[in-house]
């Protein structure tokens, strides 16, 4: 009775303290959310591109990447179906082996049953002249019937479920022959959109010719992509700031309570004991997956396999122009992965970038990963080291498949190689 008394008492004084901590989960959860809202809408007034042909490209670059996804999911549905097929195929010879089993003993049962005659309980119950003899004749007569019903029933089962899975197959096939037709309708249609982005890249070519037109595209590139980091940066910092105010008020109220409870329970007054609002409260704008940022340098991984094809601070195309990142050649369609948890704050289109994705580390740490075929992230999604979030691309105008991947720290630029693992 007392254990029942105190469990009751444990439950009454929890029951608060949960309901709180789950209320304080959907706060963060929302001021997350209106965070990343923010942030996009200013963002999005730096997205206004003027240029005619850089608008086409966006278009162009946008719909490859669309269709891309599509096929990807289109092939990963056949390889699925043809899988399933193959299992339903080794499942309908099983039944088949089962099936020709089980006619062969019906088979043996019935032409037992007819040797011994269609009268045979009629004769077992006549002849009384050796009773136990007849009862044990009576007891075999009943066991092979029960026998003979039983594989019966089997039989059938096995026919039903024959039949079930030759019209799963029968489905199986039919949505394969649908997904294959619109894998190549897909295809015609990515093959007609490259041939489009071709034709804007010559026309951007030769809109651009050689020399200062060239380095003050570059340089547009560049201001554009340093603007958006700086809206990002400045927004994220602001936030954060807001947040640590939130959670210093939150605290402080908090002890006020556990004051104000603490005097009340000294005075005779009340005995109950603060229980909400006890518990440590988590910043949405610190992603605390994997440990801080700051202490990984040197141990992050690469986001992809391949070789650097451009280095931290090495020349653009002109002196005047340096890498605030590093080029990475890989194949096209590649999976990039996040080199260490945090929230996407960026995931669009980028003049110069191509289709560009922004990883919030916390602490002032950004990733950034450009030039991407397809992005597997959308922004205020939560990442995971190693997590897949994009497939390397060309986009942006590039010639050749290859990640742009750059790190920021506090505002500035800093060299991945000092943060990720050496190759050996």
């Amino acid at each position: 009775m007392l254990r029942a008394a105190l469990f009751a008492l444990l439950a009454c004084c929890l029951a608060p303290a949960i309901a709180d901590e789950r209320a304080d989960t959907q706060r963060q959860l929302e001021a997350a959310q209106r965070d990343i809202a923010e942030l996009q809408k200013l963002l999005g007034g730096l997205q206004q591109e003027k240029s005619g042909i850089q608008k086409q490209l966006q278009g162009t670059e946008r719909e490859m990447g669309t269709l891309q996804q599509q096929i990807d999911s289109l092939e990963q549905q056949l390889k699925d179906g043809e899988s399933e097929i193959e299992r339903l195929d080794e499942e309908k010879k099983k039944l088949q082996s089962q099936r020709a089993e089980q006619q062969k003993l019906i088979a043996i049962q019935l032409r037992a049953a007819h040797q011994s005659g269609g009268q045979e309980y009629l004769k077992l119950l006549l002849n009384q002249q050796q009773p136990e003899q007849f009862a044990r004749n009576l007891t075999y007569h009943d066991y092979l019937s029960r026998a003979r019903s039983e594989q019966l029933a089997s039989y059938n089962d096995t026919l039903r479920q024959l039949q079930a899975i030759e019209a799963d197959l029968a489905t199986q096939h039919a949505l394969l022959a649908g997904q294959q037709l619109e894998l190549q309708d897909r295809r015609s249609a990515l093959d007609k959109v490259r041939d489009e982005r071709r034709a804007t890249l010559a026309k951007l070519n030769s809109e651009l010719g050689d020399g200062d037109r060239q380095l003050k595209s570059r340089q547009r590139e560049q201001a554009q992509l340093a603007k958006v980091l700086k809206t990002i940066e400045e927004t994220l910092a602001r936030q954060a700031r807001e947040a640590e105010q939130a959670r210093q008020l939150a605290e402080r109220r908090a002890r006020e309570e556990t004051e104000r409870q603490r005097l009340a329970a000294s005075s005779g007054t009340s005995e109950r004991k603060a229980t909400a609002n006890s518990g440590p409260l988590v910043s949405s704008n610190t992603p605390a997956f994997g440990g801080p940022f700051a202490k990984a340098r040197g141990q992050l991984p690469w986001p992809v396999d391949g070789r650097l094809l451009a280095r931290f601070g090495t020349p653009r195309g002109d002196a005047r122009l340096k890498w605030d990142g590093v080029l990475i050649g890989a194949a096209a369609g590649t999976r990039v992965r996040a080199i260490h948890a945090g929230r996407v704050v960026f995931a669009d289109w980028l003049r110069g970038a191509g289709m560009l994705l922004i990883v919030d580390h916390g602490g002032g740490y950004l990733s950034l990963y450009g030039h991407n075929q397809t992005l597997l992230k959308a922004a205020g999604d939560q990442v995971k080291a190693g997590e897949a979030i994009a497939t390397v691309g060309s986009t942006g105008g590039q010639d050749t498949p290859a990640l742009y991947f750059a790190i920021r720290q506090q505002g500035q630029p800093s060299d991945p190689l000092r943060w990720c693992r050496a190759q050996g």
